[in-house]
């Protein structure tokens, strides 16, 4: 069983910052990449920034420059510092994990409860 527990979000004003945290609690589970999304009142669940196993990281045009995904995998924490926050950035904030059990070949993803942030204009 994976669970993610999400925090750090709020509001904060426009030019604001907010750092998100992602913890996983993971038993005989391997993850592979952790990612965090975003969800809009009305919109699509879209990708905002990603981490693979090696650190490669990758980032929505969107966000790009002003968010960072760092992971600490000692504590099997992902984070996304979000600076420079616009009031498009509103939304439900999630993280996904992705793996696989041990000795499964077959991938899984995992996902939090979600983390509201809201930017004020």
């Amino acid at each position: 069983q994976v669970q993610l527990v999400e925090s750090g979000g709020g509001l904060v004003q426009t030019g604001g910052s907010l750092r998100l945290s992602c913890v996983a609690s993971t038993t005989g589970f391997s993850i592979n990449a952790m990612r965090w999304y975003r969800q809009a009142p009305g919109m699509q669940r879209e990708l905002v920034a990603l981490m693979g196993n090696i650190g490669r990281t990758n980032y929505a045009d969107s966000v790009k420059g002003r968010f960072i995904i760092s992971r600490d995998n000692a504590k099997n924490t992902v984070y996304v510092q979000m600076n420079s926050l616009k009031p498009e950035d509103t939304a439900v904030y999630y993280c996904k994990a992705g793996g696989a059990y041990s000795g499964y070949d077959a991938t899984l993803d995992f996902w939090g409860q979600g983390t509201q942030v809201t930017v004020s204009s």
